[in-house]
């Protein structure tokens, strides 16, 4: 083995080294950016027709007094 060639392995094994960190730091980015704003989406439970009709209040007619 060359010195040229032992020097190329290691440079490449350095390299690949960094290049696994940055991808796995950009992966956790990523996750936490997704974590943060990610709204959860129910679908077919009792609780996501909530979400689209939400329940109306009653509001009953005010009480007027008899007129005399």
């Amino acid at each position: 083995m060359d010195v040229l060639v032992a020097s190329h392995i290691l440079a490449g094994s350095i390299l690949t080294g960094l290049a696994f960190i940055i991808i796995v730091i950009t992966c956790v980015v990523i996750n936490n950016i997704i974590a943060k704003y990610w709204k959860p989406i129910k679908m077919f439970t009792p609780d996501s027709w909530k979400a689209f009709n939400p329940p109306l209040e009653r509001i009953d007619p005010p009480i007027e007094a008899p007129k005399k």
